[in-house]
Formats: structure tokens, sequence, C-alpha cells
């Protein structure tokens, strides 16, 4: 696990822009945090680093939201999913076979209906009002192996103490 923090919404889009320069076709990033922990501003980040032009909001009544970048960018937000056999309903795996990239708020609450391979970033609040901490941890073979490259590309945010994750493996 990689543990990372920021101090301001732009720094959360900028962290998320590293993170988005590391995506290839058919990834499935997992965002979870509580209400207001900045998902959706890691998404507008993570999108505007695709070339994503158009404005990211979250897509919590649509369920999903597709944006074209370099690489397509799957959005959705499960929050209000109530079982995990909605995943299906909303075409989660023709998503991942689409060749885009996926990105998921709430994607902890379906990981039972989920393949083992994505990269989960929880987001927690920190001391001050727009400061964020992030666990970035890397789950499967896709994710892990570029986790060197995952530490690398954060190491500027990477807390104090943490060796940034080199070698990092899921927890």
């Amino acid at each position: 696990m990689i543990v990372a923090a920021t101090h301001s919404p732009e720094e959360t889009k900028a962290l998320a822009a590293s993170v988005a320069e590391l995506t290839r076709a058919g990834d499935l990033i997992l965002l979870a945090g509580d209400l207001g922990a900045g998902k959706t501003a890691f998404a507008q980040g993570f999108g505007r680093a695709l070339g994503v032009e158009e404005s990211i909001t979250s897509p919590t009544f649509t369920l999903h939201r597709r944006y074209r970048g370099r690489l397509p960018l799957d959005h959705l937000d499960v929050y209000r999913l109530e079982q995990l056999a909605e995943v299906l309903d909303i075409g989660l795996p023709e998503l991942l076979d689409e060749g885009g990239v996926i990105l998921v708020e709430w994607g902890d609450a379906i990981i039972p209906a989920l393949p083992a391979d994505y990269l989960q970033i929880r987001i927690r609040f920190g001391e001050g009002d727009d400061d964020r901490v992030f666990e970035l941890t890397p789950v499967g073979a896709r994710w892990s192996g570029r986790s060197r490259a995952l530490a690398a590309a954060v190491r500027r945010w990477v807390l104090e103490g943490d060796s940034g994750g080199e070698g990092a493996a899921p927890c």
C-alpha cells in the first residue's frame, strides 16, 4: 500500500492525473471513502489527464457516464446499488471488455462482484478542511506489476515515514 496526502482539491486532482498517466485499456480503479472525501475531485483530475474535455460530475443518479479521451473513461457511482447483482444490470462485465478505463466511486461495496485485478484508492479526511489521505492498494497482477511506477508517480505526495510503496504488495 502507498499512503499519500494532499492539501487542496487542486492537489487531489494533480495526484489523480499522475495515477491516470499509468492507466491502460481495461484498467479498473475503485474509489472508496466517506461522502465529501474527494472521490469526484479525484475523478475530475483523472479524466482531465486522460484528455476528457467535458465537465466530470458524480453519476450518483445515473450510475454511469462515459467520457471520451485518449482512452474511454467509464465513470460509475454504485452508492445507490442495493444488491451485487445490480452490477450486472449496469453492464460492468461488458465495460471491462470494451477497452477503456473504469473508475468506480464507492467501488469497495462491489468488490465481490469484480475481477481480481484493480487499483483500490481509499480516501480519508486529513487534519485540515482540505487535507486528504490516500491509500493506494494494487490488487492482482495488472496493478501489482506497476507498483513501483505508481509509487514514483505519486512520490511528491507520499507521507513522511512511508517508503513510497517501493515494492509495495497488496495488503
